[in-house]
Protein backbone atom coordinates (compact mmCIF):
# COMPACT_ATOMS: atom_id res chain seq x y z
CA UNK A 1 0.00 0.00 0.00
CA UNK A 2 1.37 3.67 -0.75
CA UNK A 3 0.56 6.83 0.69
CA UNK A 4 1.15 10.10 -1.56
CA UNK A 5 2.57 13.28 0.28
CA UNK A 6 3.19 16.91 -1.21
CA UNK A 7 6.19 18.26 -0.52
CA UNK A 8 7.78 21.68 -0.83
CA UNK A 9 11.11 22.25 -0.32
CA UNK A 10 14.00 24.55 -1.57
CA UNK A 11 17.61 23.37 -1.33
CA UNK A 12 21.19 26.17 -0.41
CA UNK A 13 24.51 25.61 -0.56
CA UNK A 14 27.30 28.55 -0.18
CA UNK A 15 29.98 29.03 1.54
CA UNK A 16 28.14 28.54 5.16
CA UNK A 17 28.16 24.79 4.01
CA UNK A 18 31.30 24.46 2.04
CA UNK A 19 33.70 21.69 3.15
CA UNK A 20 30.71 20.13 5.72
CA UNK A 21 30.97 23.36 7.77
CA UNK A 22 29.08 22.66 11.43
CA UNK A 23 25.91 24.44 12.36
CA UNK A 24 22.80 26.26 10.73
CA UNK A 25 22.29 29.64 10.61
CA UNK A 26 20.85 30.98 13.56
CA UNK A 27 17.11 30.95 12.63
CA UNK A 28 15.44 32.60 15.55
CA UNK A 29 15.01 35.70 14.47
CA UNK A 30 12.97 34.70 11.13
CA UNK A 31 9.33 36.65 11.33
CA UNK A 32 6.48 34.10 12.60
CA UNK A 33 8.89 31.95 14.30
CA UNK A 34 9.13 31.54 18.04
CA UNK A 35 11.01 29.10 19.00
CA UNK A 36 14.33 26.75 17.13
CA UNK A 37 13.83 23.39 18.34
CA UNK A 38 16.57 20.93 18.31
CA UNK A 39 15.96 17.17 16.80
CA UNK A 40 18.74 15.86 16.83
CA UNK A 41 20.85 14.30 14.22
CA UNK A 42 20.08 11.29 12.41
CA UNK A 43 21.94 9.04 10.40
CA UNK A 44 20.10 8.18 6.50
CA UNK A 45 21.01 5.20 4.05
CA UNK A 46 19.31 5.56 0.76
CA UNK A 47 19.96 3.53 -2.59
CA UNK A 48 18.26 4.99 -5.48
CA UNK A 49 17.14 3.16 -8.74
CA UNK A 50 16.65 3.54 -12.31
CA UNK A 51 17.72 2.16 -15.82
CA UNK A 52 20.75 2.18 -17.02
CA UNK A 53 20.40 4.91 -19.38
CA UNK A 54 18.98 7.22 -16.54
CA UNK A 55 15.94 7.49 -17.51
CA UNK A 56 13.93 8.61 -14.60
CA UNK A 57 16.56 10.94 -13.61
CA UNK A 58 16.79 12.21 -17.02
CA UNK A 59 12.80 13.02 -16.08
CA UNK A 60 13.78 14.22 -12.71
CA UNK A 61 12.03 11.39 -10.77
CA UNK A 62 13.90 9.65 -8.05
CA UNK A 63 13.13 6.11 -6.76
CA UNK A 64 14.78 5.52 -3.75
CA UNK A 65 14.97 2.74 -0.60
CA UNK A 66 15.76 3.94 2.46
CA UNK A 67 16.48 3.26 5.76
CA UNK A 68 16.43 5.42 9.06
CA UNK A 69 14.52 8.40 10.20
CA UNK A 70 11.09 8.39 10.40
CA UNK A 71 9.83 7.62 6.99
CA UNK A 72 12.04 4.32 6.22
CA UNK A 73 10.96 2.60 3.22
CA UNK A 74 10.60 3.13 -0.28
CA UNK A 75 9.81 6.84 -1.95
CA UNK A 76 9.00 7.65 -5.79
CA UNK A 77 9.27 11.42 -6.12
CA UNK A 78 7.42 12.76 -8.93
CA UNK A 79 7.95 16.48 -10.14
CA UNK A 80 4.38 18.97 -9.81
CA UNK A 81 6.16 22.55 -9.82
CA UNK A 82 9.38 24.39 -9.38
CA UNK A 83 10.54 23.25 -6.23
CA UNK A 84 7.39 20.94 -5.45
CA UNK A 85 6.97 17.25 -5.82
CA UNK A 86 4.95 14.64 -4.61
CA UNK A 87 6.03 11.49 -2.79
CA UNK A 88 4.82 8.41 -3.20
CA UNK A 89 5.67 5.95 -0.23
CA UNK A 90 5.78 2.49 0.47
CA UNK A 91 7.00 0.10 3.17
CA UNK A 92 10.21 -1.07 3.01
CA UNK A 93 11.01 -4.37 1.15
CA UNK A 94 13.93 -6.15 -1.14
CA UNK A 95 12.05 -4.99 -4.43
CA UNK A 96 10.68 -2.57 -6.03
CA UNK A 97 7.14 -2.46 -5.04
CA UNK A 98 4.29 -3.00 -7.62
CA UNK A 99 2.88 0.04 -6.43
CA UNK A 100 5.86 2.23 -7.82
CA UNK A 101 7.09 0.26 -10.26
CA UNK A 102 3.87 0.59 -11.98
CA UNK A 103 4.08 4.40 -11.73
CA UNK A 104 7.09 4.74 -13.60
CA UNK A 105 6.32 2.02 -16.13
CA UNK A 106 5.52 4.71 -19.00
CA UNK A 107 9.36 5.52 -18.77
CA UNK A 108 11.36 2.62 -18.10
CA UNK A 109 8.58 0.09 -19.63
CA UNK A 110 9.65 -3.43 -19.58
CA UNK A 111 14.12 -2.37 -18.80
CA UNK A 112 15.68 -3.31 -15.46
CA UNK A 113 15.76 -0.79 -12.84
CA UNK A 114 18.98 -1.31 -11.27
CA UNK A 115 21.01 0.48 -8.11
CA UNK A 116 22.44 3.42 -9.58
CA UNK A 117 23.57 5.83 -6.16
CA UNK A 118 23.84 5.26 -2.41
CA UNK A 119 23.45 8.55 -0.34
CA UNK A 120 25.05 8.01 3.32
CA UNK A 121 23.35 11.12 4.76
CA UNK A 122 23.76 12.83 7.93
CA UNK A 123 20.72 15.05 8.33
CA UNK A 124 20.61 17.68 11.61
CA UNK A 125 17.35 18.90 11.85
CA UNK A 126 15.58 21.84 13.51
CA UNK A 127 12.22 22.61 13.45
CA UNK A 128 10.67 26.00 13.56
CA UNK A 129 7.61 26.50 15.69
CA UNK A 130 4.89 29.71 15.81
CA UNK A 131 4.25 30.74 19.23
CA UNK A 132 1.60 27.62 19.72
CA UNK A 133 4.24 24.93 18.94
CA UNK A 134 2.82 24.80 15.32
CA UNK A 135 5.11 23.28 12.76
CA UNK A 136 6.15 25.70 10.10
CA UNK A 137 8.93 24.30 8.88
CA UNK A 138 11.67 21.70 9.21
CA UNK A 139 15.38 22.70 8.19
CA UNK A 140 18.23 20.00 7.96
CA UNK A 141 21.94 20.20 7.51
CA UNK A 142 22.76 17.47 5.12
CA UNK A 143 26.20 16.17 5.37
CA UNK A 144 26.08 13.96 2.18
CA UNK A 145 28.64 11.51 0.70
CA UNK A 146 27.67 9.97 -2.50
CA UNK A 147 28.90 6.25 -4.31
CA UNK A 148 27.72 5.00 -7.68
CA UNK A 149 26.89 1.81 -7.89
CA UNK A 150 26.60 1.08 -11.80
CA UNK A 151 30.29 1.46 -12.61
CA UNK A 152 33.30 3.02 -12.23
CA UNK A 153 33.35 3.74 -8.58
CA UNK A 154 33.07 7.63 -8.18
CA UNK A 155 32.28 9.44 -4.59
CA UNK A 156 31.42 13.17 -4.03
CA UNK A 157 30.71 14.70 -0.68
CA UNK A 158 29.25 17.61 0.07
CA UNK A 159 26.63 19.80 2.82
CA UNK A 160 23.55 21.15 1.51
CA UNK A 161 21.02 22.84 3.58
CA UNK A 162 17.01 21.85 3.18
CA UNK A 163 14.05 23.88 3.93
CA UNK A 164 10.58 22.18 4.02
CA UNK A 165 7.56 23.32 4.42
CA UNK A 166 5.09 22.11 6.64
CA UNK A 167 2.22 20.48 5.71
CA UNK A 168 -0.24 22.87 4.83
CA UNK A 169 1.89 25.88 5.21
CA UNK A 170 2.02 28.95 3.48
CA UNK A 171 4.54 29.05 0.62
CA UNK A 172 5.35 32.28 0.98
CA UNK A 173 7.28 31.34 4.63
CA UNK A 174 9.70 29.54 2.80
CA UNK A 175 10.56 33.14 0.83
CA UNK A 176 10.82 35.02 4.65
CA UNK A 177 13.46 32.00 5.62
CA UNK A 178 14.90 32.38 2.27
CA UNK A 179 15.65 35.77 3.62
CA UNK A 180 17.51 35.19 6.66
CA UNK A 181 19.86 32.11 4.66
CA UNK A 182 21.07 34.77 2.05
CA UNK A 183 21.92 37.13 4.56
CA UNK A 184 23.80 34.08 5.85
CA UNK A 185 26.03 33.84 2.54
CA UNK A 186 23.79 30.72 1.01
CA UNK A 187 21.99 30.87 -2.59
CA UNK A 188 19.46 27.72 -3.71
CA UNK A 189 21.38 24.55 -4.72
CA UNK A 190 22.35 24.35 -8.68
CA UNK A 191 21.19 20.70 -8.35
CA UNK A 192 17.21 20.28 -7.89
CA UNK A 193 18.02 17.08 -5.59
CA UNK A 194 20.47 15.08 -4.53
CA UNK A 195 20.91 12.36 -6.96
CA UNK A 196 20.91 14.76 -9.71
CA UNK A 197 23.82 16.21 -7.94
CA UNK A 198 25.19 12.86 -7.09
CA UNK A 199 25.19 12.03 -11.11
CA UNK A 200 26.70 14.69 -11.90
CA UNK A 201 29.56 14.42 -9.10
CA UNK A 202 29.82 11.07 -9.63
CA UNK A 203 29.88 10.43 -13.17
CA UNK A 204 28.37 11.33 -16.60
CA UNK A 205 24.74 13.13 -16.33
CA UNK A 206 21.86 11.25 -17.56
CA UNK A 207 21.20 11.42 -21.19
CA UNK A 208 25.29 12.05 -21.91
CA UNK A 209 25.82 8.34 -22.56
CA UNK A 210 23.05 8.11 -24.87
CA UNK A 211 23.60 11.01 -26.71
CA UNK A 212 27.62 9.56 -26.73
CA UNK A 213 26.07 6.17 -28.20
CA UNK A 214 24.17 7.98 -31.12
CA UNK A 215 27.09 10.08 -31.83
CA UNK A 216 29.22 7.06 -32.61
CA UNK A 217 25.92 5.38 -34.86
CA UNK A 218 24.68 3.38 -32.12
CA UNK A 219 21.34 3.43 -30.96
CA UNK A 220 19.73 2.08 -27.65
CA UNK A 221 17.82 -1.29 -28.27
CA UNK A 222 14.73 -0.42 -27.04
CA UNK A 223 14.19 3.96 -28.07
CA UNK A 224 12.33 6.23 -25.31
CA UNK A 225 11.50 9.62 -24.03
CA UNK A 226 14.76 9.56 -22.26
CA UNK A 227 17.11 8.82 -25.39
CA UNK A 228 14.98 9.85 -28.88
CA UNK A 229 16.89 13.16 -30.02
CA UNK A 230 15.24 16.14 -29.60
CA UNK A 231 15.60 19.21 -32.35
CA UNK A 232 18.50 21.34 -32.26
CA UNK A 233 16.65 24.43 -33.84
CA UNK A 234 13.23 25.85 -34.21
CA UNK A 235 11.04 24.45 -36.74
CA UNK A 236 11.65 24.87 -39.92
CA UNK A 237 9.65 22.95 -42.59
CA UNK A 238 6.14 21.77 -42.34
CA UNK A 239 7.51 18.32 -41.14
CA UNK A 240 9.37 20.04 -37.96
CA UNK A 241 6.11 21.54 -37.34
CA UNK A 242 4.40 18.19 -36.94
CA UNK A 243 7.05 16.54 -35.67
CA UNK A 244 7.49 19.12 -32.56
CA UNK A 245 3.42 18.38 -32.10
CA UNK A 246 3.45 15.04 -32.50
CA UNK A 247 6.82 15.14 -29.60
CA UNK A 248 4.87 17.31 -27.07
CA UNK A 249 1.79 14.97 -27.56
CA UNK A 250 3.94 11.50 -27.11
CA UNK A 251 5.81 13.46 -23.82
CA UNK A 252 2.02 14.07 -22.50
CA UNK A 253 0.83 11.00 -22.61
CA UNK A 254 3.89 9.47 -20.81
CA UNK A 255 3.92 11.91 -18.10
CA UNK A 256 0.40 11.52 -17.64
CA UNK A 257 0.71 8.14 -16.83
CA UNK A 258 1.58 8.21 -13.11
CA UNK A 259 -1.55 10.83 -12.79
CA UNK A 260 -4.02 8.56 -14.44
CA UNK A 261 -2.48 5.64 -12.35
CA UNK A 262 -3.46 7.69 -8.93
CA UNK A 263 -6.42 8.82 -10.07
CA UNK A 264 -5.69 12.81 -10.47
CA UNK A 265 -8.97 15.04 -11.08
CA UNK A 266 -8.72 15.62 -15.26
CA UNK A 267 -5.44 13.09 -16.13
CA UNK A 268 -8.00 10.27 -18.11
CA UNK A 269 -9.21 13.32 -20.05
CA UNK A 270 -5.92 14.70 -20.54
CA UNK A 271 -4.58 11.85 -21.84
CA UNK A 272 -7.32 11.16 -24.15
CA UNK A 273 -6.98 14.39 -25.36
CA UNK A 274 -3.72 13.99 -26.23
CA UNK A 275 -4.40 10.49 -28.27
CA UNK A 276 -6.97 12.26 -30.24
CA UNK A 277 -4.40 15.13 -31.15
CA UNK A 278 -1.92 12.96 -32.42
CA UNK A 279 -4.74 10.61 -33.75
CA UNK A 280 -5.60 13.95 -35.78
CA UNK A 281 -2.52 14.97 -37.00
CA UNK A 282 -1.97 11.85 -38.50
CA UNK A 283 -5.16 12.72 -40.27
CA UNK A 284 -4.68 16.38 -41.23
CA UNK A 285 -1.12 15.86 -42.25
CA UNK A 286 -1.44 12.91 -44.30
CA UNK A 287 0.71 14.21 -47.17
CA UNK A 288 3.59 15.47 -44.14
CA UNK A 289 3.73 11.64 -42.06
CA UNK A 290 3.47 8.50 -44.66
CA UNK A 291 -0.01 6.56 -43.61
CA UNK A 292 1.17 3.37 -44.27
CA UNK A 293 3.39 3.95 -41.06
CA UNK A 294 0.81 5.88 -39.45
CA UNK A 295 -2.18 3.95 -39.62
CA UNK A 296 -1.18 1.21 -37.46
CA UNK A 297 -0.48 3.66 -34.45
CA UNK A 298 -3.76 5.76 -35.44
CA UNK A 299 -5.75 2.65 -35.04
CA UNK A 300 -4.04 1.63 -31.42
CA UNK A 301 -3.99 5.36 -30.50
CA UNK A 302 -7.99 4.84 -30.65
CA UNK A 303 -7.98 1.67 -28.92
CA UNK A 304 -6.46 3.57 -26.11
CA UNK A 305 -8.81 6.59 -26.23
CA UNK A 306 -11.87 4.10 -26.26
CA UNK A 307 -10.48 2.66 -22.98
CA UNK A 308 -9.98 5.78 -21.01
CA UNK A 309 -12.94 6.64 -22.71
CA UNK A 310 -14.75 4.48 -20.11
CA UNK A 311 -14.26 6.53 -16.92
CA UNK A 312 -13.87 9.86 -18.61
CA UNK A 313 -17.26 9.33 -20.26
CA UNK A 314 -18.92 8.11 -16.57
CA UNK A 315 -17.12 11.07 -15.08
CA UNK A 316 -18.60 13.54 -16.95
CA UNK A 317 -22.44 11.36 -17.11
CA UNK A 318 -22.45 11.19 -13.45
CA UNK A 319 -21.44 14.83 -12.92
CA UNK A 320 -24.12 15.90 -15.12
CA UNK A 321 -26.64 14.00 -13.61
CA UNK A 322 -26.11 15.24 -10.44
CA UNK A 323 -26.32 18.72 -11.22
CA UNK A 324 -29.73 18.21 -13.40
CA UNK A 325 -30.93 16.52 -10.30
CA UNK A 326 -29.62 19.29 -7.82
CA UNK A 327 -31.72 21.85 -9.90
CA UNK A 328 -35.06 19.75 -9.66
CA UNK A 329 -37.65 20.88 -7.15
CA UNK A 330 -37.90 18.60 -4.11
CA UNK A 331 -41.33 17.30 -5.49
CA UNK A 332 -40.29 16.62 -8.89
CA UNK A 333 -37.71 13.79 -6.72
CA UNK A 334 -39.41 10.75 -5.99
CA UNK A 335 -37.68 7.76 -4.80
CA UNK A 336 -34.32 7.07 -3.89
CA UNK A 337 -33.23 8.76 -6.90
CA UNK A 338 -29.67 10.10 -5.33
CA UNK A 339 -28.54 6.85 -4.02
CA UNK A 340 -29.52 4.87 -6.67
CA UNK A 341 -27.58 7.35 -9.50
CA UNK A 342 -24.40 7.21 -6.11
CA UNK A 343 -24.71 2.90 -6.64
CA UNK A 344 -24.23 3.40 -10.44
CA UNK A 345 -21.81 5.79 -10.42
CA UNK A 346 -19.73 4.08 -7.90
CA UNK A 347 -20.14 0.38 -9.87
CA UNK A 348 -19.45 2.24 -13.02
CA UNK A 349 -16.40 3.57 -11.80
CA UNK A 350 -14.91 0.85 -9.95
CA UNK A 351 -15.08 -1.30 -12.64
CA UNK A 352 -13.72 0.68 -15.78
CA UNK A 353 -10.54 1.66 -13.02
CA UNK A 354 -9.93 -1.74 -12.87
CA UNK A 355 -10.05 -2.16 -16.49
CA UNK A 356 -7.94 1.07 -17.11
CA UNK A 357 -5.32 -0.11 -15.00
CA UNK A 358 -5.13 -3.19 -16.68
CA UNK A 359 -4.60 -1.85 -19.80
CA UNK A 360 -1.77 1.08 -18.47
CA UNK A 361 -0.13 -2.14 -17.15
CA UNK A 362 -0.99 -4.40 -20.78
CA UNK A 363 1.86 -5.34 -23.34
CA UNK A 364 -0.68 -3.67 -25.74
CA UNK A 365 -0.13 -0.04 -24.34
CA UNK A 366 3.63 -0.69 -23.93
CA UNK A 367 3.87 -1.42 -27.43
CA UNK A 368 2.10 1.71 -28.73
CA UNK A 369 4.32 3.65 -26.13
CA UNK A 370 7.49 2.31 -28.23
CA UNK A 371 5.68 2.93 -31.67
CA UNK A 372 5.34 6.48 -30.71
CA UNK A 373 8.72 6.52 -30.09
CA UNK A 374 9.89 5.00 -32.90
CA UNK A 375 7.77 7.91 -34.99
CA UNK A 376 9.23 10.69 -33.37
CA UNK A 377 12.64 9.35 -33.65
CA UNK A 378 12.52 8.09 -36.84
CA UNK A 379 9.47 10.10 -38.64
CA UNK A 380 7.94 8.22 -41.94
CA UNK A 381 8.13 11.93 -43.82
CA UNK A 382 7.07 12.47 -47.33
CA UNK A 383 7.73 15.04 -49.67
CA UNK A 384 5.55 17.66 -48.40
CA UNK A 385 7.69 17.35 -45.36
CA UNK A 386 10.20 19.65 -46.74
CA UNK A 387 7.77 22.05 -47.86
CA UNK A 388 6.82 26.04 -46.80
CA UNK A 389 4.82 25.19 -43.44
CA UNK A 390 2.71 28.47 -44.50
CA UNK A 391 1.89 26.49 -47.64
CA UNK A 392 1.53 23.28 -46.63
CA UNK A 393 0.16 22.90 -43.46
CA UNK A 394 -2.27 25.75 -44.54
CA UNK A 395 -3.34 23.51 -47.19
CA UNK A 396 -4.18 20.79 -44.83
CA UNK A 397 -6.02 23.05 -42.14
CA UNK A 398 -8.10 24.33 -44.91
CA UNK A 399 -8.98 21.25 -45.94
CA UNK A 400 -10.30 19.77 -42.72
CA UNK A 401 -12.43 22.65 -42.02
CA UNK A 402 -13.99 22.08 -45.61
CA UNK A 403 -15.42 18.73 -43.83
CA UNK A 404 -16.90 20.54 -40.87
CA UNK A 405 -18.45 22.97 -43.11
CA UNK A 406 -19.87 20.01 -44.94
CA UNK A 407 -21.21 18.21 -42.25
CA UNK A 408 -22.31 21.07 -40.52
CA UNK A 409 -24.65 21.81 -43.40
CA UNK A 410 -25.61 18.42 -43.55
CA UNK A 411 -27.05 18.60 -39.57
CA UNK A 412 -29.00 21.65 -40.48
CA UNK A 413 -30.52 19.97 -43.18
CA UNK A 414 -31.67 17.71 -41.65
CA UNK A 415 -34.81 16.69 -39.63
CA UNK A 416 -34.74 16.38 -35.66
CA UNK A 417 -33.87 12.84 -34.49
CA UNK A 418 -31.08 10.23 -34.63
CA UNK A 419 -30.06 10.97 -37.91
CA UNK A 420 -29.53 14.42 -36.88
CA UNK A 421 -27.83 13.11 -33.81
CA UNK A 422 -25.57 11.64 -35.69
CA UNK A 423 -24.59 14.14 -37.99
CA UNK A 424 -23.98 16.75 -35.56
CA UNK A 425 -21.84 14.31 -33.79
CA UNK A 426 -19.76 13.36 -36.77
CA UNK A 427 -19.48 17.35 -37.05
CA UNK A 428 -18.62 17.99 -33.47
CA UNK A 429 -15.62 15.31 -33.97
CA UNK A 430 -14.11 16.78 -37.04
CA UNK A 431 -14.47 20.38 -35.40
CA UNK A 432 -11.96 18.98 -32.96
CA UNK A 433 -9.87 17.47 -35.41
CA UNK A 434 -9.47 20.87 -37.14
CA UNK A 435 -9.05 22.25 -33.78
CA UNK A 436 -6.16 20.00 -32.87
CA UNK A 437 -4.75 21.09 -37.09
CA UNK A 438 -5.19 24.33 -36.41
CA UNK A 439 -3.08 24.19 -32.83
CA UNK A 440 -0.48 22.71 -34.87
CA UNK A 441 -0.47 24.99 -37.18
CA UNK A 442 -0.26 28.09 -34.52
CA UNK A 443 3.53 28.76 -34.49
CA UNK A 444 3.49 28.58 -38.91
CA UNK A 445 0.54 30.66 -39.31
CA UNK A 446 -0.27 32.62 -36.44
CA UNK A 447 -3.50 34.90 -35.90
CA UNK A 448 -4.92 32.96 -38.31
CA UNK A 449 -4.78 29.42 -36.83
CA UNK A 450 -5.68 31.00 -33.49
CA UNK A 451 -8.55 32.75 -34.77
CA UNK A 452 -9.39 29.10 -36.26
CA UNK A 453 -8.52 27.76 -33.11
CA UNK A 454 -10.95 29.88 -31.20
CA UNK A 455 -13.56 29.15 -33.28
CA UNK A 456 -13.59 25.43 -33.70
CA UNK A 457 -13.21 25.05 -29.67
CA UNK A 458 -16.42 27.11 -29.70
CA UNK A 459 -18.14 24.84 -32.25
CA UNK A 460 -16.87 21.71 -30.45
CA UNK A 461 -18.17 23.45 -26.71
CA UNK A 462 -21.95 23.49 -28.42
CA UNK A 463 -22.04 20.27 -30.24
CA UNK A 464 -20.25 18.63 -27.22
CA UNK A 465 -23.29 20.33 -24.88
CA UNK A 466 -25.67 18.31 -27.46
CA UNK A 467 -23.69 15.17 -28.04
CA UNK A 468 -23.67 14.92 -23.50
CA UNK A 469 -27.43 15.30 -24.13
CA UNK A 470 -27.76 12.38 -26.51
CA UNK A 471 -25.77 10.43 -23.98
CA UNK A 472 -27.36 11.34 -20.80
CA UNK A 473 -30.74 10.18 -21.98
CA UNK A 474 -29.41 6.88 -23.19
CA UNK A 475 -27.97 6.78 -19.04
CA UNK A 476 -31.44 7.82 -17.79
CA UNK A 477 -33.03 4.97 -19.88
CA UNK A 478 -30.81 2.29 -18.43
CA UNK A 479 -31.24 4.32 -14.75
CA UNK A 480 -35.07 4.26 -15.04
CA UNK A 481 -34.97 -0.06 -16.27
CA UNK A 482 -33.11 -0.63 -13.00
CA UNK A 483 -35.38 1.46 -10.77
CA UNK A 484 -38.32 0.13 -12.34
CA UNK A 485 -36.75 -3.57 -11.84
CA UNK A 486 -36.81 -2.91 -8.47
CA UNK A 487 -39.87 -2.04 -7.68
CA UNK A 488 -38.62 2.12 -7.95
CA UNK A 489 -40.65 4.82 -9.28
CA UNK A 490 -39.24 6.04 -12.48
CA UNK A 491 -40.98 9.33 -12.46
CA UNK A 492 -37.73 11.30 -11.83
CA UNK A 493 -35.54 9.77 -14.43
CA UNK A 494 -38.34 10.60 -17.03
CA UNK A 495 -38.40 13.99 -16.04
CA UNK A 496 -34.53 14.65 -16.45
CA UNK A 497 -34.87 13.23 -19.59
CA UNK A 498 -37.57 15.59 -21.12
CA UNK A 499 -35.20 18.30 -19.85
CA UNK A 500 -32.54 17.02 -21.54
CA UNK A 501 -34.48 16.82 -24.71
CA UNK A 502 -34.44 20.85 -24.11
CA UNK A 503 -31.29 20.98 -23.46
CA UNK A 504 -30.77 19.43 -26.92
CA UNK A 505 -33.77 21.10 -28.83
CA UNK A 506 -31.92 24.93 -27.70
CA UNK A 507 -28.74 23.25 -29.09
CA UNK A 508 -29.97 22.77 -32.51
CA UNK A 509 -31.73 26.05 -32.09
CA UNK A 510 -28.83 27.86 -31.62
CA UNK A 511 -26.34 26.03 -34.27
CA UNK A 512 -27.12 27.84 -37.47
CA UNK A 513 -26.47 31.26 -35.75
CA UNK A 514 -22.98 29.68 -34.02
CA UNK A 515 -22.38 28.60 -37.53
CA UNK A 516 -22.47 32.09 -39.29
CA UNK A 517 -20.67 33.08 -36.39
CA UNK A 518 -17.56 30.62 -36.89
CA UNK A 519 -17.67 31.29 -41.02
CA UNK A 520 -16.98 35.18 -40.03
CA UNK A 521 -14.21 34.09 -36.83
CA UNK A 522 -12.50 31.25 -39.09
CA UNK A 523 -10.02 32.32 -41.78
CA UNK A 524 -6.83 30.15 -42.55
Amino acid sequence: MADTKREIERKYEGPATENGADGLPDLGGVPGVAAVVDQGVTELDATYYDTRDQRLAAASLTLRRRTGGADAGWHLKLPVSDGVRDEIRAPLSDTVPRALSGLVRSRVRDTELVPLVRLLSARDVRHLVDGSGALLAEVSLDRVRAERLDGGGGTAAWTEIEVELADGGDPAFLDTVEKRLRKAGLHRSAAPSKLAKALAETGEPAGKRGRKRAQKGEHPSKPGPATDPAPATDPVTAGDHVLAHLRAQRDAIVELDPDVRRDVPDSVHSMRVATRRLRGTFGSYARILDPAVTGPIGDELKWLAGELGVDRDREVLTERLTQALGELPRTLVVGPVRARLRTWAHARHGGSRRRLLAVLDGKRYLALLSALDALVTDPPLLRAAAGDPERVIAKAVRKDFAKVSDLVAQALGGEPGTDRDVALHEARKKAKRTRYAAETALPALGSPAAGLTKAMKALQGLLGDHQDSVMTREALRELAALAHAAGESSFTYGVLYGREEQRAAAVEAALPEAWRATLEQASV
